[in-house]
């Protein structure tokens, strides 16, 4: 964690550009400023040395996938015995992608996530410019949803990352031909990219849901690898849970339950079983996280 946070004195340099930036409006803040500080916000997400090694990292696990499959000659030579995902690789590309989602939803995606968003408020009061931040006339609320656009946005380029980078190695080394999806109806590749795209922004919502909890976690403590691991340990509990048949009856609860849903969204027609629950668990804790948060940070004494 100290290597990633050398840029920690460049980082408080900025958010206290945005401070003058902002308090040079005046008691009103016009619409101009309040989308320059979003701006201000995803670009410190996206500039943050940590930041930009995770979405390297996650980007070259479906280079490590396509490679592993290709140099072993395929799922096909072992008889086709792996997962469904990972036996249509070799048919079709774009399924390197697929099956890279899948194989970063348990650890790498989390981890992401809850890098960035324990890093939200908690980052902000280790550094000593949440107290700046307050000070100026741009309400608690706001700046709390400022900071869950760049969550929500991060979420969304990660998984992006991963479908992009498997789809682009997957259809350079095994084309675009005709493939089976998971009820058996064949795809192409306007038909595969598409569901790509539908599988990915229904993954990076399920992440967006966990990133609501880690930044209520964030306005807990004022140590953001406090909040990181707790955000962490949060999605972790839930998937050893999630895999424990003895408890059943709270699996449909936990937050981590329908990650793998978008499975739904790989048949024909697209089947909605899990799909909605999925959705609505989503959109469950993400109001009852973001309620706690706002609740939270809106009566928090910053000292820091």
């Amino acid at each position: 964690m100290s290597a990633a946070d050398t840029g920690a004195p460049a980082r408080a340099d900025t958010q206290r550009d945005r401070v003058r930036t902002v308090a040079s409006a005046g008691p009103a803040v016009p619409r101009s400023l309040r989308m320059r500080l979003v701006r201000s916000e995803l670009g410190m997400v996206f500039r943050r040395r940590r930041n930009q090694v995770v979405l390297v990292v996650l980007t070259a696990v479906p280079v490590l996938i396509a490679v592993a499959v290709r140099v072993s000659g395929g799922p096909d030579r072992r008889g086709g015995g792996g997962p469904p995902l990972f036996d249509q690789i070799t048919h079709n590309g774009i399924f390197v992608a697929f099956s890279a989602l899948v194989a970063v939803m348990p650890f790498f995606l989390p981890l992401a996530v809850a890098v960035v968003s324990g890093d939200g408020i908690a980052g902000e009061a280790s550094l000593g410019t949440l107290r700046y931040l307050l000070a100026v006339p741009v309400s608690r609320t706001r700046l709390l949803a400022v900071k869950y656009a760049g969550v929500v946005a991060y979420c969304l380029a990660g998984t992006l990352a991963v479908a992009a980078a498997g789809a682009v190695i997957g259809l350079a080394l095994f084309g675009s031909g005709s493939a089976a999806l998971l009820s058996g109806t064949p795809v192409g590749l306007a038909g595969g990219l598409w569901r790509l795209l539908l599988v990915s922004l229904y993954v990076g919502a399920c992440m967006a849901g966990l990133g609501a909890i880690g930044l209520f976690v964030s306005t807990l403590v004022e140590a953001p690898v406090a909040a990181i691991a707790s955000t962490a340990g949060v999605a972790i509990a839930s998937e050893i849970l999630d895999s424990v048949p003895q408890i059943s009856g709270i699996h449909p609860y936990l937050p981590s339950h329908y990650w793998l849903a978008f499975g739904d969204l790989l048949r024909d027609p697209i089947s909605t079983s899990s799909l909605g629950p999925g959705l609505v668990s989503i959109a469950v804790y993400a109001v009852l996280f973001l309620t706690l948060a706002w609740a939270r940070f809106s009566g928090k004494d910053v000292s820091s």
